[in-house]
């Protein structure tokens, strides 16, 4: 337990939401960077914080909420499960039992800024400082989105059509963007391990290094083989599902890799091709990877496309021997329905990424 640890009171300080082990990895990583001045502020050991995870339906990631849950418990944080997703009233009697909390919150934490429950709770509260921990590369596309003013879209979605729902909820996007806009009034800090050159005016950038993973895990014992990280953008619609498999077969026998890391999107019948195909170990973790590789074991070479785990792996596993490569993604991997924004930014990903080994694109068999 980390020496900030304490009891968050009934009338929190401060007030985190996730919907993903990850986004709750990186609170904890805030927490932990953050306590000295969340208890000066608060006078509350451990700076007084709640943490509401907005739980998913799928099975895969609400397991490895509940594990990162324990873990936040460990360090003494509070933490308050919601059925947020649990049937058509679920939204509106998560949001009624949150309004209390909203309204006393002097500051707000949250791992998505794009999700449509995260803007519609900014609309109620009223904290004046505000804090967006890392959603993985998508913390990119949301600094760029605000520094342009423009309106906060995914960018797999970026260049697409509005549907009717995007129509309908536009007005609380609007205004969920400029909460999340400095001013005199408020203040806007975005935490992230992402490469963020010119973040937007009056926000302020926090490195996210890792800190409290690397003081909790580990270090791991390697082993002298390679490991795949696996991807959803077979799921995203970004890429194709046949070339996907080819590419991860061709880079599974040039690299030796045995052991596929699932990612907590990826489809049952997907996984299940990739082990008939490739004859790689499908491994599905009950952590964040930057946890499941600091406790090891862990392949000495960790082979992985364009994702998060290529700016996250480094800095989890820095004094290590382990090797981060990344393999790019062909641009005739891509689907018909892919955001024509898709080549660019996964480059951009890959590109910005440090201390990594980068792979030219494999050619399929």
């Amino acid at each position: 337990m980390s020496p900030h640890a304490g009891t968050a009171g009934p009338t929190p300080h401060t007030l985190a939401f996730v919907e993903s082990p990850v986004q709750l990895l990186n609170v904890l990583e805030w927490a932990h960077l953050s306590a000295p001045r969340t208890e000066e502020a608060s006078g509350v050991p451990g700076g007084g914080l709640t943490l509401v995870v907005l739980s998913p339906t799928d099975p895969m990631t609400r397991g490895q909420l509940r594990r990162m849950a324990d873990l936040a418990r460990d360090e003494g944080h509070t933490v308050r499960w919601e059925e947020a997703r649990g049937g058509p009233a679920a939204p509106f009697q998560t949001i009624g039992g949150l309004t209390r909390l909203l309204r006393k919150a002097d500051r707000i934490v949250m791992g998505d800024p794009f999700s449509r429950y995260v803007q519609l709770l900014l609309t109620i509260t009223r904290a004046r400082d505000l804090v967006v921990v890392d959603d993985g590369t998508a913390t990119m596309e949301f600094v760029a989105q605000l520094a342009s003013g423009e309106r906060l879209v995914r960018w797999h979605r970026k260049g697409g059509r509005q549907g009717p729902r995007d129509l309908i909820f536009a007005p609380v996007s609007s205004a969920a963007r400029r909460r999340l806009t400095p001013s005199k009034r408020r203040q806007v800090e975005v935490f992230s391990s992402m490469p963020i050159e010119e973040p937007p005016k009056g926000v302020t950038i926090t490195p996210n290094e890792f800190a409290w993973t690397r003081a909790t895990f580990g270090p791991p014992r390697i082993t002298k083989g390679a490991d795949m990280v696996g991807t959803s953008l077979v799921e995203t619609g970004v890429v194709d599902a046949d070339r996907y498999v080819e590419a991860v077969a061709a880079l599974a026998k040039t690299h030796g890799a045995t052991r596929y890391f699932a990612h907590r999107r990826e489809s049952t019948e997907k996984l299940h091709r990739l082990a008939v195909e490739t004859g790689l170990e499908i491994v599905r973790p009950d952590l964040p990877l930057e946890l499941i590789a600091r406790r090891g074991p862990i392949g000495r070479t960790i082979l992985s496309f364009p994702s998060t785990v290529v700016h996250t792996l480094p800095l989890a596993l820095v004094g290590t021997e382990v090797r981060v490569a990344v393999c790019d993604i062909d641009p005739a991997w891509l689907t018909e329905n892919a955001s024509p924004r898709a080549q660019g930014f996964l480059s951009g990903v890959t590109g910005t990424a440090k201390d990594v080994h980068r792979l030219s694109a494999v050619t399929a068999a």
